[in-house]
């Protein structure tokens, strides 16, 4: 069972790798094995996670890279194939939220949020696809979506409908893609603390929604790991379209 999990000679790339799920992310590919290239939008951060990882004998290396912008995707793709060669396994894990009613929203804080979380995506999925292609390469792609992608909540319109639209992405692109031998599959977490919503997860209306979810706890960056490495390894060849949901049951009960 080890050897199905097992990642060597794989090649990684993590968006949003500069923290909370991304960094446990790229941290738990290094250690099955595989190169990864961890990207994000902060040098700083990304530096810290790659030497984090190399402490424990990973090998990861930073990349900058803004998802909403195409230049700087296609930049990115050109140093991890410079350094380690053709991406096989990407985790599309970049994401924003803005927290204001749909009435007050603005377009800005709109297109903000869908320009990442949908965009973005599929900007970096596409030119992933792509080289695969070029090479003759088999790969997987593995998106982050939400619970969010079946249920809505108050606050979150942008949010909610551009994982909604990620998760029917997901499908469509494992169809084109399976004659490929590129599988695109999905993750669904529901709440996952982090240093980002602690804070809330601490206020009263944070424990009322921790009340809501049957398991009474929230979930973990760890919790997502074995989802993650079953998507990311040949122990899911014959999976593609598939979205596996991480949320202590709560899309049982209300959100």
């Amino acid at each position: 069972m080890e050897t199905t999990f097992d990642l060597s000679g794989h090649i990684c790339m993590v968006t949003g790798a500069s923290g909370g799920l991304g960094s446990c992310f790229a941290a738990a590919l290094a250690g099955a094995g595989a190169r990864v290239v961890a990207t994000g939008r902060r040098q700083s951060e990304l530096e810290r996670v790659c030497s984090e990882i190399a402490s424990t004998g990973g090998d990861a290396h930073p990349v900058v890279m803004d998802v909403t912008d195409a230049s700087s995707v296609a930049a990115a793709f050109e140093q991890a194939e410079s350094r380690y060669g053709t991406v096989d396994v990407l985790v599309n894990n970049s994401g924003v939220a803005c927290g204001q009613t749909a009435l007050d929203l603005s377009q800005a804080d709109w297109d903000r949020v869908v320009d990442t979380n949908l965009n973005g995506a599929w900007r970096v999925a596409q030119i992933t696809a792509q080289r695969l292609v070029a090479a003759g390469q088999s790969g997987s792609i593995i998106n982050i979506v939400s619970i969010l992608a079946y249920r809505v909540a108050g606050g979150v319109a942008p949010y909610a409908a551009s994982k909604a639209a990620l998760l029917h992405l997901t499908q469509a692109l494992a169809l084109e893609w399976a004659r490929h031998r590129i599988r695109v599959n999905a993750i669904a977490p529901g709440f996952v603390l982090t240093e980002m919503n602690r804070s809330f997860f601490e206020s009263d209306a944070g424990q009322a929604v921790l009340k809501r979810i049957p398991q009474r706890r929230l979930g973990t960056p760890e919790d997502l790991v074995g989802p993650l490495m079953l998507l990311a390894s040949k122990a899911s060849g014959y999976m593609t379209g598939s979205c596996i949901t991480v949320d202590g049951g709560h899309l049982q009960s209300t959100l």
